[in-house]
């Protein structure tokens, strides 16, 4: 990747970068492990406790951390003869964290799980599902076809 930052332009790797934000939110190993058990379909606490292997308190934490991030959703739920409960929803902020799941899935199974693990295939024809950097015009890009660029902050108002 090439590029220059300049910081007159009042770019800060600080407290503009989008990738120690988006960690912010993320924070931790178990965070990471939920959103995937949401990605399979998990919806209930218990099956994600037991899927991620966390205690209840945990699991509890992260589930309400990831609420108030506003990447799942609490809803209720009852199974006949039993107790209301609430069960968690991808919303689309955190629908919109696949992409970057199925990537460090790809990366694990390449580099730290000897191509283990689940596969995912696409449901309508059975090809191997995976992720790769494509710029706007659909051209297939790794890191030394990239160049850094500051954004300009948005102004507001008319």
């Amino acid at each position: 990747m090439t590029g220059r930052l300049d910081p007159r332009e009042s770019w800060s790797a600080i407290d503009r970068c989008s990738i120690g934000k988006a960690l912010d939110v993320l924070r931790n190993r178990s965070t990471f492990l939920l959103m995937r058990e949401a990605f399979y379909g998990t919806t209930r606490f218990e099956d994600f406790a037991e899927r991620v292997g966390l205690s209840d308190p945990v699991t509890a934490a992260r589930l309400r951390e990831l609420v108030d991030e506003g990447l799942l959703e609490r809803e209720d739920y009852r199974e006949p003869g039993k107790r209301t409960r609430q069960r968690y929803r991808l919303t689309e902020k955190g629908s919109d964290l696949l992409p970057t799941l199925v990537a460090l899935m790809q990366w694990g199974d390449r580099w730290e799980n000897d191509g283990g693990g689940v596969e995912l295939r696409h449901q309508g024809c059975g090809a191997k599902v995976g992720v790769e950097l494509r710029c706007a015009d659909g051209h297939a890009l790794d890191a030394g076809d990239m160049e850094l660029a500051a954004r300009r902050r948005r102004r507001a108002g008319p």
